[in-house]
């Protein structure tokens, strides 16, 4: 009602119940892990200065109980889809489905990378967190979540493509839906952005590992 009927937003001929959920729950699959993998040092502190054990484990553990959750809601997407294809107004699946396991490690990957580098430095700075869940929405008007890429005007259209989240939502929206701006290059750049966010908060963390426990 909201993005269909009031603010009018495209969805590339693809139906609009579908191509926001699909969307919203590849979103909030990024969005959740990054946030519970940066508050996990600070809410698991009193297990942390107690018992010994590999500190990574701790957003990775984040990380894998959002996936549990998106489980779920993938579950009821898969559904919707089933029956709106029973109803004949089901869009047609692409080659691009068979890339959905790369398209969510590497939300996967985005948002446990960026969840270490906010995790290691929370321990000194403890309003960080707050930072970023507003930044995550800001950051939702800036991905193509919502709205598919191939609605923004030509001339701005290459400031979207810099997003490296941008190739994941249009990427799954064209393997379930068959709509979505993307080639395999973008999803490489993606790819390799993933992998340098990934080093970059590994490195910090192995930084950070010797002197968390007494800062968090």
């Amino acid at each position: 009602m909201i993005f269909g009927k009031i603010a009018g937003l495209p969805t590339d001929g693809a139906p609009p119940f579908l191509f926001y959920l699909a969307g919203i729950i590849t979103w909030s699959y990024f969005a959740n892990s990054l946030n519970n993998a940066s508050r996990s040092f600070v809410s698991h502190a009193h297990l942390l200065s107690k018992v010994y054990f590999h500190r990574l484990v701790v957003p990775i553990s984040a990380v894998i109980s959002t996936s549990i959750t998106f489980g779920i809601h993938f579950g009821i997407f898969l559904a919707l889809l089933t029956a709106y294809s029973l109803a004949g107004t089901g869009p047609r699946l692409t080659g691009w489905t068979f890339l959905a396991p790369v398209l969510l490690l590497m939300s996967a990957g985005y948002g446990l990378g960026a969840g270490i580098i906010v995790c290691a430095l929370t321990t000194r700075y403890r309003d960080l967190a707050h930072l970023t869940t507003f930044g995550l929405q800001l950051l939702m008007y800036a991905t193509p979540v919502i709205y598919p890429l191939s609605s923004v005007p030509e001339r701005y259209r290459w400031l979207l493509q810099l997003n490296p989240l941008t190739p994941l939502l249009e990427g799954f929206r064209l393997g379930f839906l068959g709509v979505g701006t993307v080639d395999l290059g973008s999803l490489a750049a993606s790819f390799v952005v993933m992998l340098a966010i990934l080093s970059v908060g590994l490195m910090l963390f192995t930084h950070v590992e010797r002197i968390f426990t007494d800062t968090v």
